[in-house]
């Protein structure tokens, strides 16, 4: 269970990018986090990776703190939470049993981490999950060689490999078309079901959010202004989180690091 208090995130002496958040997601539940950009969406993915530090308030994953945190334990808590990026974050140079392996570094020595020696086990699980999503029989193959929906599978299995107990999404559909984005959402559902995995998803495109998530909660300006079920997600939920303006039903909008980025330098 993911157990988010008060949470708040202010670059400098700017106003808050996250003004006391609260939010609670557990079992294999799939939550979209929606909101135009500069909402504060991806700040909040990150500061429970700890990729941003929060300025105050609690972030607690299956009981544990996780704002506190430092060194060594900080690295075996990140362990826990996979991360599957808008830009697939892969090594293009190395081939995709590579950079699934890559997951298990936390779990390695240095040693077998640079001689790429991984156990036995491990192995056989980076086929197991790349067999899963389709794509095993790309397992020698570059990473720069693949397309783009190819490309997100081995990152969502490079973070299925750490083993997690919660998996973020950070826009994970932004790069690919419509149809590829259709077939990666519903890929993460699966996921989030069968391996009783909470997932929370950072996402534009209102209308996948409907269709693939159990429950969506809007930002607006750093605020949490809806939390429900899609069913319940209507026109002024719509409204009160874009402002009265028509929502983005595609993606590639740009995202909240370039506006939250522009607040820290103001």
């Amino acid at each position: 269970m993911l157990e988010i208090s008060n949470l708040v995130k202010r670059y400098g002496h700017n106003d808050p990018v996250l003004k006391g958040l609260d939010l609670t997601v557990d079992g294999s539940s799939v939550v979209s986090i929606v909101g135009a950009s500069g909402a504060g969406k991806s700040t909040m993915l990150r500061c429970i990776n700890r990729l941003v530090e929060p300025t105050s308030g609690s972030i607690r994953l299956n009981g544990h703190e996780l704002v506190n945190l430092r060194g060594g334990e900080l690295r075996r808590a990140r362990r826990k939470i996979g991360m599957v990026f808008q830009g697939f974050n892969l090594i293009d140079r190395l081939s995709v049993m590579e950079n699934v392996l890559a997951g298990r570094l936390g779990y390695v020595s240095f040693y077998q981490a640079v001689t790429r020696r991984f156990p036995q086990t491990d192995i056989d699980r980076a086929f197991h999950l790349m067999d899963r999503v389709g794509i095993s029989h790309y397992a020698n193959k570059r990473a720069d060689q693949l397309s783009g929906g190819e490309r997100q599978r081995v990152a969502v299995v490079r973070a299925l490999m750490q083993e997690p107990e919660i998996l973020l999404a950070d826009e994970p559909t932004a790069s690919l078309d419509p149809k590829t984005s259709q077939q990666i959402m519903g890929l993460l559902q699966s996921l989030a079901s069968e391996m009783s995995l909470p997932v929370l998803i950072n996402i534009h495109n209102v209308t996948q959010a409907r269709m693939y998530t159990d429950r969506i909660v809007g930002m607006r300006h750093g605020q949490m202004i809806f939390d429900g079920a899609p069913k319940d997600f209507n026109q002024d939920a719509l409204d009160a989180i874009y402002g009265g303006i028509e929502s983005p039903e595609e993606e590639g909008a740009d995202s909240d690091e370039g506006h939250e980025a522009r607040e820290a330098v103001a």
